[in-house]
């Protein structure tokens, strides 16, 4: 059984290995550096192309929505992307947040830091910065961001709670999140569950859907909104990788779902304690 600790090494490979590719290649095997399939983040991504402050060289191809397209983003908010790869969604915030605001992206993948910074460095930006860091212990002070985004990355994280802990940690009081992640209803076969490359093609990382729900409520986020859901459908030529003919058809008849969703939600806000004095 994989610990934390080798998922987590696994997935910096991975993502390691990405970095160092472009859109198109990436897009040409379903875990990205990998060779297992023909079709992979295709079947996730959204598209960018018309959205204000897209560089293509910084869009590998990774995410499976837009957190940013409904983040609420206003001008001179501090905003995070959790997973920010080569600087895709962290680009596309700034132009929301303007010259006055700031945007940080966080990574652990030290490849994929410094292919954001080179982006950012070419497109003079300075209020884009880059932090080697991972999500379940963010480099970054307590009440911080306004606005939080990821986009396909909460999957890669072992510990989702503890992510959403750090994510209300960070975030000010009244801050709030817009998150695309891969969800489930139903259980996957355990031969894909147990795959470290579909693991790292965001899909045997996947959670229940009302236990990733859940966490959020159980933390004391308010105001959860689910802003966008599509299914997400696995082609045979990558089931087929884990799966004999006869496992595929009786995973297809189980009624298991795949799906991209992207959830909002809010940290309360401070409580007056008196007239003097507010707690969190």
């Amino acid at each position: 059984m994989q610990t934390s600790n080798d998922i987590k090494t696994m997935v910096k490979e991975q993502y390691g290995k990405i970095a160092l590719q472009n859109k198109e290649q990436n897009s040409s095997s379903c875990c990205g550096a990998t060779s297992c399939c023909t079709e992979v983040y295709n079947i996730m991504a959204d598209e960018y192309k018309n959205i204000e402050g897209y560089h293509p060289d910084a869009d590998l191809g990774l995410g499976c929505g837009l957190p940013t397209q409904f983040a609420k983003i206003k001008k001179g908010n501090v905003v995070i992307d959790l997973g920010s790869g080569a600087g895709n969604d962290c680009f596309v915030a700034r132009a929301e947040t303007g010259e006055t605001g700031k945007v940080i992206g966080i990574d652990m993948t030290e490849a994929m830091i410094n292919r954001a910074r080179i982006n950012a460095e070419k497109l003079n930006f300075n209020n884009v910065e880059f932090r080697l860091g991972e999500i379940e212990s963010m480099p970054v002070n307590s009440d911080t961001a306004d606005v939080i985004v990821s986009n396909c990355v909460l999957n890669l994280v072992p510990d989702k709670r503890k992510a959403f802990e750090e994510i209300k940690r960070v975030l000010k009081p009244g801050g709030h999140f817009s998150i695309s992640d891969i969800v489930l209803t139903g259980v996957l076969p355990e031969k894909i569950m147990r795959t470290a490359e579909m693991y790292a093609g965001c899909v045997a990382g996947a959670i229940q859907k009302d236990e990733y729900l859940n966490i959020i409520r159980e933390l004391g986020f308010e105001n959860i909104t689910l802003q966008k859901e599509k299914p997400i459908t696995v082609p045979d030529d990558i089931l087929s990788n884990y799966l004999s003919n006869d496992e595929i058809k009786l995973y297809k008849e189980s009624g298991v779902g795949i799906f991209s969703i992207t959830v909002y939600a809010e940290k309360m806000k401070a409580e007056c304690c008196d007239k003097n004095t507010c707690c969190k």
